[in-house]
């Protein structure tokens, strides 16, 4: 659990409506969507995926925006629409700059898809799942059986075009106490990963809790929250399957975001949060 690295990647940007991230728990799905949303009133967050070095492998969590979100590195309504399908382009646009797609980051770090240990998927919203094409050679592709269950129910939420082709392998979480609905997988069974599950935005969704030899940790909590004041103010987001357990999800990031052994609490869209490199 020694020489941890921990580099925070923007992949990508995402439009959204501001009830989406910061709507709180009585959030309509009009205002969610932004069908009642001015242009100018949307917000541009950022779309982040992180790469984890450690003595045990090389981990990625999410995979943030494909290259064929803006095959030219720049805005491309037809390009987005043929992605991920008009429902998602009506919710949230994006868009990705030339170099900045996780496999061209991966690139610039020496690291190549095939030399992934694993690629975690958080859950499989689309500016989360939208690049896994592109890391395919990675050696495991893991998303949990919650979430995969989920995935297959909604067809209006998820694209699985996107994942089509891919060798998935679906995980069940255990019974450890550990969360706020005390379950949790852990990766290589030594406490260093643990991927715990952080239900309410989604069913299977997890957080990423990388812990070093000193039990100091940080904490990748994915759409648990959307950004700092999320966690230090209990905002809720928009989306829900499940608003009871999301905000008891977010009671729980905010109790381990505010321990003494906690280096740094990240969310992945938060605009405050610029790249950088954590030493753990």
């Amino acid at each position: 659990m020694e020489n941890i690295r921990i580099h925070i990647l923007h992949c990508g940007r995402v439009c959204v409506s501001p009830y989406l991230p910061f709507g709180g728990k009585n959030c309509s799905k009009i205002k969610v969507a932004g069908i009642t949303t001015r242009k100018r009133d949307r917000l541009w967050l950022p779309v982040s995926a992180y790469l984890i070095e450690c003595p045990k492998g090389k981990i990625l969590v999410d995979t943030g925006w494909s290259r064929e979100m803006s095959p030219e590195g720049v805005y491309d309504r037809k390009a987005q629409i043929r992605h991920m399908s008009l429902r998602l382009y009506i919710v949230n646009q994006g868009e990705i700059a030339k170099g900045k797609a996780v496999h061209e980051q991966l690139h610039l770090l020496g690291i190549e898809p095939k030399d992934l240990d694993y690629v975690l998927l958080t859950h499989l919203d689309c500016d989360h799942a939208s690049g896994v094409w592109q890391v395919r050679e990675a050696k495991h592709i893991l998303v949990s059986e919650d979430e995969m269950v989920c995935a297959k129910k909604d067809k209006i939420r998820y694209t699985a075009s996107m994942w089509k082709g891919v060798s998935l392998e679906g995980f069940a979480f255990k019974r450890t106490g550990i969360g706020p609905v005390g379950k949790s997988y852990d990766l290589f069974g030594d406490g260093a990963i643990q991927l715990v599950n952080i239900p309410g935005h989604s069913d299977g969704m997890f957080a990423v809790q990388i812990t070093n030899n000193l039990g100091q940790y940080v904490l990748l909590y994915s759409d648990g929250g959307y950004a700092s004041k999320s966690w230090q103010q209990l905002i809720c987001s928009g989306i829900a399957t499940d608003r009871e357990k999301q905000y008891r999800s977010l009671e729980w990031i905010s109790e381990i975001s505010g321990s003494k052994n906690c280096l740094e609490s990240i969310a992945n869209h938060d605009p405050d949060v610029i790249p950088h490199t954590i030493q753990l």
